[in-house]
């Protein structure tokens, strides 16, 4: 074996890699912990435990100032595989630990695997409403819709990532370029002051009369960033107009004044244009049946709330009532809906989630259990047979 893979063998076998690493861990989670406040889950998700490197922003700069999670978590796991191919020594007194460090392996992967496949949506539903698609809790996509036929709709979804470039847009379905003339990632509308001698935003739709503002990003777990755009729509012939979008524009949110939707006719078709949540379509759908919402007596502090939906698809394989209630959520065509929260007495909303791992945490806690079982048990029967000799021997 050459030094440098010897090097590397002994450097992830090291028992003292180990504890840095679960040291390493500790201050991480405490760090994460703190930093909370400023970013909410999400945001500590993604900038502590879901990175290789945590970066530190100062002005328009960053830097690194700890390891991430995927590096601590990544050195850790192949410092345990490490640690079971050259150091440990086989044997069935030590199937228990064996069994309990794979399950460790387990759960490490398992983590790793939700952080790259698991999806988060949210699906609010009114009594009587059907829906088939759930909303993105932090992307968005600009939505240019034609509604010519009255049997369908026909959606081209451009997602925001684009629309930041500020590059022109051409999508093969479109008779049209979007030219993105203004992009705010969060942003609040505004009347637009009559005096004013800044040009509109817009010549189109509302945006003649309002007014968009860039506001800083916010990470907090009770809020969102709502970002708006100001886009030209070009054909062959010259400018269509310049729209000015935003989800607090022609959503069930908007003010009464913003909720009309923005609509335009083109070559004899009709389009309607909206930036909204990024949706994520499902072959099948759900209808709002009941919400109730319970509270405990004389008070309102919830204490339960449940929506009793009728589940169908399109090919009529499945058409059947569920109820959905706290600990008890439904898990159909790989997704899991829980009763996430409420919008009034009748509205509910469910939180959506695809996680194709969610299993592996289960299996690696039952190795982890039986392994510390098995470990235990061999002790505690050592421990009995030493003692009867010792009793044996006084004797």
């Amino acid at each position: 074996m050459s030094p440098a893979l010897r090097f590397a063998r002994d450097f992830l076998v090291s028992l003292k890699l180990t504890v840095v690493l679960l040291a390493l861990g500790l201050i991480l989670v405490f760090a994460a912990t703190l930093d909370q406040v400023n970013l909410g889950i999400w945001g500590i998700q993604e900038k502590w435990f879901r990175s290789f490197v945590v970066f530190q922003q100062s002005g328009t700069s960053s830097f690194p100032v700890f390891p991430g999670g995927y590096s601590i978590g990544g050195l850790l796991l192949a410092n345990l595989i490490a640690a079971h191919v050259y150091r440990f020594k086989r044997s069935w007194k030590k199937v228990g630990i064996e069994l309990t460090h794979l399950g460790v392996i387990l759960l490490l992967i398992g983590e790793l695997l939700s952080g790259l496949w698991q999806e988060d949506f949210a699906m609010r539903i009114t009594e009587g409403e059907t829906k088939s698609y759930s909303e993105s809790h932090h992307d968005n996509e600009l939505a240019i819709i034609d509604t010519t036929n009255p049997e369908f709709d026909e959606v081209v979804a451009i997602p925001e990532a684009l629309l930041a470039t500020r590059e022109p847009i051409q999508h093969p379905k479109l008779p049209f370029r979007v030219v993105v003339k203004e992009y705010f990632p969060n942003s609040g509308l505004s009347m637009r002051d009559a005096a004013s001698t800044k040009p509109p935003q817009a010549t189109a739709g509302v945006g003649a009369s309002v007014m968009a503002t860039g506001l800083p990003m916010t990470y907090k777990q009770d809020e969102r960033n709502l970002p708006s755009a100001s886009v030209e729509l070009v054909g062959p012939a010259g400018s269509l107009g310049t729209w000015l979008v935003s989800p607090r524009i022609s959503s069930p949110f908007s003010p009464p004044f913003l909720a009309a939707p923005q609509t335009f006719t083109h070559e004899g078709r009709t389009y309607r244009i909206a930036l909204r949540f990024a949706r994520h379509y499902k072959p099948f759908s759900l209808t709002l049946l009941k919400f109730s919402h319970d509270r405990y007596a004389g008070t309102e502090i919830p204490k339960n709330f449940s929506s009793k939906l009728r589940l169908t698809s399109p090919e009529g394989h499945d058409d059947r009532e569920v109820l959905i209630y706290m600990n008890n959520p439904l898990r159909y065509a790989g997704l899991t809906f829980y009763q996430s929260g409420y919008d009034g007495e009748q509205t509910t909303v469910l939180q959506v989630v695809r996680n194709p791992s969610w299993q592996m945490p289960y299996v690696a806690c039952a190795l982890m259990t039986l392994g510390l079982l098995w470990q235990f048990s061999i002790h505690l029967v050592g421990f009995f047979e030493k003692r009867a000799a010792k009793q044996e021997a006084a004797s």
